[in-house]
């Protein structure tokens, strides 16, 4: 059993669009060649989808894994599963050269839902948030700290960032989400 907590350990705002802190999250990084069958070979048993290009996400039936740059991997899976997820990623991608290594507990991943979600990113991140799709990965500063988002669907912005600054993130998520503050 896991001692593990989130970093806000669940919060929650509810403006124009909501915020909320998504609880514990599973996170691998997965740096390699990734034109090398075994890193796609680990990648598919380690969720399920096919490997993305660059600026993509793709889903598979046990989690997420998003480009993140020309040799690293961002892969999402069941907290609870990661640690060996990495094992088996790591016995799969054998003698090459790669990293593997669970960054859950470095993370902090929040989700702003709503009808005006990309307009919520956009406030805060250089970034057209209006071209975004489900998808398409941006990895971007929001208010200058390093994040990383894409959109689950038309209304759910999935934004991570790291644990250290969990508490600004969700502040300023919140601020630029407040009620009378939409962009008309």
């Amino acid at each position: 059993m896991s001692n593990a907590v989130s970093a806000l350990q669940g919060a929650s705002f509810d403006g124009y669009c909501k915020v909320e802190e998504a609880g514990l999250v599973g996170m691998i990084t997965l740096r390699g060649d990734l034109s090398s069958p075994a890193v796609a070979k680990a990648v598919k048993a380690a969720t399920g989808a096919e490997l993305p290009g660059q600026g993509e996400i793709t889903e598979g039936a046990k989690g997420r894994v998003g480009w993140m740059s020309p040799d690293e991997l961002l892969l999402i899976v069941d907290h609870a599963e990661a640690s060996a997820i990495v094992e088996a990623a790591t016995k799969a991608v054998g003698n090459e050269h790669s990293l593997v290594v669970n960054v859950s507990d470095a993370r902090a991943v929040f989700r702003v839902t709503g009808a005006a979600c990309r307009e919520v990113i956009a406030k805060l991140a250089p970034a057209d948030t209006s071209v975004m799709q489900p998808g398409m990965l941006r990895r971007t500063r929001i208010a200058q700290i390093p994040a990383a988002f894409f959109l689950e669907d038309d209304e759910t912005a999935v934004l991570v960032c790291f644990r250290s600054v969990a508490q600004y993130a969700f502040d300023i998520l919140s601020d630029a989400a407040k009620r009378g503050g939409e962009v008309v």
